[in-house]
């Protein structure tokens, strides 16, 4: 179980590299794209990519379970991969509408609030119980996303709320993964979530940009990077591995996005990083290792 655990952890912490490196390739892409174009097009290629990948494997998983099973697993499946799209696609929308109104380092700081959401709705909502040193862990998280990514001074505007709202439903992506992937096929659930989120941005877009093929072929390695990898590996690898671990641990370990996004933007775009930013990663990092921290308690019962 823990050995589950731990691969679960690691592979959460690829994700969180992956998504921090396709921030790189965004800000190449949005020079020639408008954002939510951009983001209708990657997802259209992920869910192409990871939906060949489960038909295949839904073909192998029926020779295993009964007639009753296969079907109770399938309609889990569709369910989990439309509410975790709907999840996804407006937390994304949100996202870019906020940015138009407010800065990138205080739209990365509230967006990685989740990592504080996750636990206090999966409290409210589901009695889940933390550990202390998850809530100190969480604590730590937010000051090192603090120190990383604000650098002006905070208050919260038309954009920020914007964004405040994608930070709730990116939380509930999160929960929503959980719920789901005990019960229905984990690649199906990405497969169909990424669909269902191209469905919606592919909407908002023709209703708020105005997006071409040229535009579309003009980003066409952007694109690529973000459908195929950030996308189609970066949330499988998401789904797959929450199966695994704990939604408060798992929202720590991907807020790990934003750390790896710095780094990745000082070594590919030449970026350099404050002391200050320097301090937020090291912060996060002890925030990462604090939540794997067993406390006494636990560590007894599973003995």
């Amino acid at each position: 179980m823990q050995n589950r655990k731990l691969l679960g952890n690691l592979l959460l912490t690829l994700t969180a590299l992956i998504w921090g490196t396709a921030f790189v390739f965004q800000r190449v892409g949005m020079d020639s794209i408008e954002p939510i174009t951009f983001t209708a097009a990657r997802f259209w290629l992920a869910a192409a990519a990871v939906g060949a990948v489960a038909l295949v494997n839904a073909k192998r998983e029926q020779h295993d379970r009964t007639a009753e099973e296969a079907a109770g697993r399938k309609h889990d499946t569709l369910i989990g991969g439309i509410c975790c799209g709907i999840f996804l696609g407006t937390a994304s929308v949100f996202q870019q509408m906020g940015l138009v109104y407010t800065t990138a380092g205080k739209a990365g700081f509230i967006t990685a609030m989740y990592i504080l959401i996750v636990p206090v709705l999966g409290f409210v909502l589901f009695r889940r119980k933390n550990s202390w040193l998850v809530w100190l862990a969480v604590a730590i998280g937010v000051v090192g996303m603090y120190l990383l990514c604000v650098n002006e001074g905070f208050s919260l505007t038309h954009g920020d709320t914007l964004v405040v709202i994608c930070a709730v439903l990116f939380s509930g992506h999160i929960l929503c993964c959980d719920h789901f992937v005990q019960r229905g096929d984990p690649i199906g659930i990405s497969a169909i979530q990424f669909l269902t989120t191209a469905v919606l941005t592919t909407v908002v877009s023709f209703l708020a940009e105005q997006p071409t093929w040229e535009k579309v072929i003009s980003a066409a390695l952007p694109i690529l990077y973000c459908g195929l990898i950030s996308g189609g590996v970066g949330y499988t690898l998401q789904i797959v591995a929450q199966k695994f671990t704990d939604p408060t641990i798992a929202s720590l370990l991907m807020s790990l996005e934003s750390v790896f996004a710095v780094i990745a933007g000082a070594l590919l775009l030449h970026e350099t990083m404050s002391t200050r930013e320097l301090v937020g990663c090291i912060v996060m990092f002890a925030a990462i290792i604090l939540v794997q921290i067993p406390t006494p308690k636990k560590t007894k019962k599973e003995a």
